[in-house]
C-alpha cells in the first residue's frame, strides 16, 4: 500500500478554488456502488507480464472495504480486463503494437484472454457481487464495457474506485464517470501504481477536477457503517 496522500499544496489550492476539501460529506448507499479494476493475475500475480506489486498490499484493505459495503447493501463490482483476438489480432491493435514491448506482447495478449479472467484468489467475493470485463484502459469508454449500462440499471448515481493502476485504469475509469454525471470518490488506501509519485499524481488529478479522494474509513463513515470518531 502506498504511504503517500495529497500533499498540501495541492490541498490549500483546493480549498481556495472551493472553500472546502472533500466533495461529499455523506454518500447514499441506495445509490452508490464501488468499481474494483484490474484486480486479476495480470497485474496481482508475482511475475506476471503486467505485474503491479503494490496491487498485492491493497487486498487487505479492499477485503475490509467490501466486507462492510456489502452489509450496506451497497453493490460490489469487480472489473476485469480482457482483449480477445479476431482473424489474429487483437480487438486492441494499437496498444499491443505501440504500448506493449516486443518481448511482452505475447504474453500479455495470452494472459488478458477473456475465459481465463478471474478475480485474484486473495481477494474475498460475494454471492451478489458483479463481473465485467473491459477492454480499454476506462471501463466507461464507449464499447469498453457494459458497466455504465448496469450502474444506470441500478439506480447508482455515486461510484467508488478502487483497483489498479491508479493513474491508469482507475483515473480513467474515475474521469470517464465525472465526465457521465457521476459523483466519483476515488478510494486512495485501496488503489496501487508502479510508484508513489504515479498514484499521488492521480488522486492530486481526481480532488481538483473530477471527484472526492477519501480513504475506505471516510467513505465508510459517509455512508453512515463507521462512527466518526476524532480521538
Amino acid at each position: 500500500m502506498h504511504s503517500v496522500t495529497v500533499r498540501q499544496e495541492i490541498v490549500d489550492r483546493v480549498l481556495q478554488r472551493r472553500g472546502r476539501y472533500h466533495l461529499f460529506d455523506r454518500l447514499d448507499p441506495a445509490r452508490t456502488a464501488l468499481i474494483v479494476i484490474d484486480m486479476q493475475a495480470t497485474f496481482c500475480a508475482p511475475g506476471s507480464p503486467a505485474e503491479v506489486p503494490a496491487a498485492r498490499g491493497i487486498v487487505e484493505p479492499i477485503n475490509r472495504l467490501t466486507a462492510g459495503l456489502r452489509n450496506l447493501g451497497v453493490p460490489v463490482i469487480w472489473v476485469l480486463h480482457a482483449n480477445s483476438r479476431i482473424g489474429g489480432k487483437s480487438d486492441w491493435e494499437l496498444f499491443f503494437n505501440t504500448i506493449v514491448a516486443d518481448d511482452i506482447r505475447e504474453k500479455t495478449l495470452e494472459s488478458l484472454t477473456a475465459e481465463k479472467q478471474r478475480v485474484w484468489s486473495a481477494l474475498v467475493t460475494g454471492p451478489a457481487d458483479h463481473t465485467v470485463l473491459k477492454n480499454r484502459y476506462s471501463a466507461l469508454i464507449a464499447g469498453s464495457s457494459p458497466l455504465e449500462r448496469e450502474l444506470r440499471g441500478m439506480g447508482v448515481d455515486t461510484i467508488l474506485v478502487a483497483g489498479t493502476k491508479t493513474n491508469v485504469c482507475c483515473e480513467s475509469t474515475a474521469r470517464d464517470a465525472m465526465m457521465l454525471d457521476f459523483k466519483v470518490v476515488l478510494i486512495e488506501d485501496c488503489c496501487a501504481a508502479l510508484s508513489d509519485d504515479e498514484h499521488r499524481s492521480a488522486l492530486e488529478n481526481i480532488i481538483q477536477q473530477f471527484g472526492d479522494v477519501m480513504t475506505a474509513s471516510e467513505v465508510l463513515i459517509r455512508l453512515g457503517q463507521l462512527e466518526n470518531r476524532k480521538d
